[in-house]
């Protein structure tokens, strides 16, 4: 089935359409050993691609969910030898994370071999929310319910949450749960700081319309593909064939 050659790359993971135009254009992608062009069309069941010299091949769609545990790295390979997300996922070649979670912040990551839904799923254009709770200290609870009203900005930028909620915790805790249409780095933890707090323990619950739920840490599910379908719809986005 013949398609566009950026939607191919994309559909194998290579990077999103945009990001395999940039490749494209800088030369380094060919087609039956000729070097490709912006706007060609493909059959990946009966051509050849290669990037830099390395065949591509198409791969089953795959979207994942995984519960992603403290002291892990969302990263393919760590110099300093830390535990990596894709040592929990068993077939992971292919697989690309929605969303980066530092170290220190558990939860909901979203793992998918189709590029083209990471481009729309992290894009501040689609505004795609994400939901947090975070366990955090600094100023009486009644104070943070009415700090969180108010405008913040982060290297300035606004930070707009769709949604907050504080509610009051242990010894002197209060937990906020926040939900942002962004995904800059360390964005809870910089709008937090902004507020006067400091954030001891962080966690998304949710990226888009796919939940943690009960999921433990350290384990993987695949979704369904009603949730698969509902993360296109987020998007506005026609999947490719799987």
């Amino acid at each position: 089935m013949k398609m566009r050659l950026q939607r191919a790359l994309a559909q194998a993971g290579v990077a999103s359409r945009r990001g395999a135009e940039r490749l494209i254009e800088a030369g380094v992608v060919r087609v039956d050993g000729r070097v490709a062009e912006i706007g060609s069309s493909v059959d990946p069941g009966s051509q050849s691609i290669s990037v830099r010299g390395k065949r591509v091949a198409l791969k089953p769609r795959r979207w994942i969910a995984f519960h992603k545990p403290l002291g892990v790295v969302t990263t393919a390979t760590d110099e300093e030898g830390r535990r990596t997300v894709y040592e929990y996922v068993p077939r992971s070649e292919g697989l690309r994370y929605v969303g980066r979670l530092d170290i220190m912040t558990t939860g909901l990551l979203l793992l998918t071999t189709d590029g083209d839904a990471i481009h729309r799923l992290t894009h501040p254009r689609y505004r795609v929310p994400r939901h947090y709770t975070a366990l955090v200290h600094g100023r009486p609870t009644a104070e943070i319910a009415e700090a969180a009203g108010r405008a913040v900005v982060v290297e300035g930028r606004p930070v707009r949450p769709l949604s907050v909620r504080v509610r009051p915790g242990v010894a002197g805790r209060s937990i906020l749960d926040v939900t942002l249409a962004e995904g800059r780095k360390h964005i809870v933890r910089r709008w937090a700081a902004e507020l006067g707090l400091k954030v001891e323990r962080l966690a998304r619950l949710s990226y888009g319309p796919i939940r943690l739920g009960d999921l433990a840490p350290g384990r993987w599910r695949s979704l369904t593909p009603s949730e698969e379908r509902s993360i296109y719809r987020a998007i506005h986005l026609v999947p490719s064939e799987a």
